[in-house]
């Protein structure tokens, strides 16, 4: 808990402000959603993100299972959407379904965010990218096997190649502008590279930057939310005053 912002809760999570809130809603998904032996960690990580970006910051609470996950970071969008413009953001599983729900708002028609950035980001739930191999003796924390029986009972039985639960396989057209930070020790990096490219290849405006190692990931990834939130939120409301 920080003595610099306002913490209080909301029907979606935790939500943090600095002492002079601006416009914009930073929608944060984290990696475990709402993991008590988290929960700490979150709140530093959007109280952070408060004070870099002077926004609002929603941490999003969600299911553990598919597809009631999804359904509650949507739900967590359209309540801070209510309040103007609203950058979304997640780490590992939380990028995962920060992609899926720019798919889902694509495909219903409705009203995407500025941006979105993915940092350390699981797209790909058939765990078969070389980096979760190559990588895993690189990052003393991260347990593949874990990581394999996490995603079979986050999946509960779908086909993990279902683009909704691993958007490197969706069709990436029309999607927001994505700004991907990864690390070249990363053993999620494998995903990040091959959503750039696809996102490339599709026409989306992509940011990518990969880093030396992961140490400096979660500082990169603060840096990432507060330029991209500055940047395409300013460029969302100068479009909305126009109108």
């Amino acid at each position: 808990m920080r003595d610099d912002v306002w913490v209080t809760e909301s029907p979606v999570g935790a939500v943090v402000r600095p002492a002079e809130p601006g416009g914009t809603t930073v929608l944060y998904v984290p990696g475990d959603g709402d993991r008590p032996d988290t929960a700490a960690s979150v709140l530093d990580m959007a109280g952070h993100l408060a004070l870099r970006t002077g926004a609002t910051v929603v941490s999003c609470r969600y299911a553990p299972r598919f597809t009631a996950a999804l359904d509650d970071v949507h739900a967590a969008y359209d309540h801070c959407r209510a309040s103007g413009p609203t950058v979304v953001a997640g780490e590992r599983l939380g990028a995962g379904l920060a992609a899926a729900l720019l798919l889902r708002l694509r495909d219903l028609g409705a009203e995407p965010p500025p941006c979105a950035v993915l940092a350390s980001a699981l797209l790909d739930l058939t765990l078969e990218a070389p980096s979760l191999r190559l990588n895993a003796s690189a990052d003393p924390g991260f347990d593949a096997a874990g990581l394999r029986r996490r995603v079979e009972r986050y999946a509960a039985g779908a086909n993990p190649a279902d683009p909704l639960l691993s958007p490197l396989y969706a069709n990436l057209h029309g999607l927001p502008p994505v700004h991907l930070v990864a690390a070249g020790t990363d053993p999620l990096l494998d995903d990040s590279l091959a959503f750039a490219a696809r996102a490339a290849r599709s026409g989306v405006t992509v940011d990518l930057h990969v880093l030396q190692d992961a140490s400096s990931l979660p500082l990169e990834t603060v840096n990432a939310i507060a330029d991209s939130a500055s940047r395409w939120a300013r460029t969302a409301e100068t479009s909305g005053s126009s109108r």
